[in-house]
């Protein structure tokens, strides 16, 4: 699970690295990779004073700029298949991708917009070759989405959307690519 938590983030992190400015302005700086906690005990990494929670994986966006999991969130849904990792690792990586743009870029949707963005990062860095998906992968990386919609108790019913929105905006970013998430060419 560890390599694939690895292969992931350094793979959306390279194509940012490459791409940053075909799409926007100035200059891509990588977040920090707080990585794995236990929300059992909920004692670090605090995010703007607040301890994380337990099986969630976050961006902090305090200015602190980290992307930190539960390590019992990632290992269940490793369980079930190994992108799992690579879709939590790649929504988190969304939310810091936002946090760079310029407002005006930003969906009203935050959380979808980090679907689509997801999508987007994670088939742009399988074309350039970072990370490679297998056979089944498609059909896991389904299973991912719909595992992590709105049934978790923290979340408010629309924080990230139903199966069906979270699919499709992630559709939208692995066909459309990252435009396709700017507010502009969202439909």
């Amino acid at each position: 699970m560890e390599q694939d938590i690895d292969v992931a983030a350094n793979g959306v992190d390279a194509y940012w690295k490459k791409h940053w400015n075909e799409f926007f302005t100035g200059s891509y700086s990588s977040p920090t990779i707080y990585g794995a906690y236990d929300g059992n005990s909920a004692v670090e990494p605090q995010c703007g004073g607040d301890p994380p929670l337990a099986n969630n994986a976050f961006y902090c966006r305090d200015g602190s700029d980290f992307i930190a999991w539960d390590t019992h969130l990632m290992e269940n849904g490793y369980a079930a298949g190994d992108v799992y990792v690579y879709f939590i690792i790649a929504h988190e990586w969304g939310h810091a991708v936002q946090q760079r743009l310029d407002v005006r870029l930003r969906d009203v949707s935050l959380e979808l917009q980090a679907d689509c963005i997801a999508g987007a990062e994670l088939n742009g860095a399988a074309q350039d070759g970072t990370i490679l998906f297998e056979e089944g992968d498609a059909d896991e990386l389904g299973q991912a989405i719909k595992s992590t919609a709105d049934d978790f108790p923290w979340n408010k019913e629309t924080d990230h959307g139903d199966v069906n929105q979270r699919i499709s905006y992630f559709n939208k970013g692995w066909q459309g690519g990252i435009t396709a998430c700017l507010p502009q060419y969202v439909s």
